[in-house]
């Protein structure tokens, strides 16, 4: 967790107004995160800190390649992310509701982590099925893969068409 201290930023010092931040997320960034779904990335981050006096608004951009594995195939699938989000954090010692969208930080806090919330909108942004050829882009397709099930499912078809007890299950079903 050491690595992801350079993702705190320390909002005591800064005046009122807007202030940038830039992170360049790498590899290393989810190792810290032991059960992440992505292993290799090469992501750029800016983060957009406004500050006010009674909270401060945090708008990021992140946009980069995530290496994804292809469902079909299992080659690996480089993903193209674009990720735009905000998130409020307020200062205040209460405790905000669950349902709101509000990070609360105390009057004592001096800084904001936001390694949290980049893994969380990187692995919500990166799609739940990857495959290569939907978008037409079979250049990442493994061929010799797709041949091998391409002739299992075959072999599976024509050994349900020559089992009898299909037909017979079959004339249940109708």
């Amino acid at each position: 967790m050491k690595s992801l201290k350079k993702y705190s930023i320390p909002f005591t010092g800064l005046k009122l107004g807007k202030h940038q931040f830039e992170y360049d997320i790498q590899d290393d960034f989810f190792d810290e995160f032991e059960y992440s779904l992505v292993k290799k990335a090469t992501l750029h981050c800016e983060v957009e800190l406004d500050k006010q006096e009674t909270m401060l608004i945090l708008n990021f951009k992140i946009d980069g390649v995530v290496d994804t594995t292809c469902d079909r195939c299992l080659a690996q699938l480089p993903q193209q992310l674009d990720i735009e989000e905000q998130q409020i954090a307020k200062f205040s010692d209460e405790p905000v509701d669950e349902d709101e969208e509000i990070i609360a930080i105390g009057k004592n806090d001096h800084e904001i982590n936001i390694a949290g919330l980049i893994y969380e909108y990187i692995n919500v942004a990166v799609p739940f099925i990857s495959v290569c050829g939907d978008e037409g882009n079979t250049s990442y397709c493994d061929k010799e893969m797709l041949d091998r099930i391409n002739n299992l499912s075959a072999n599976g078809e024509q050994s349900e068409q020559a089992d009898p007890r299909w037909d017979a299950l079959r004339k249940m079903n109708k």
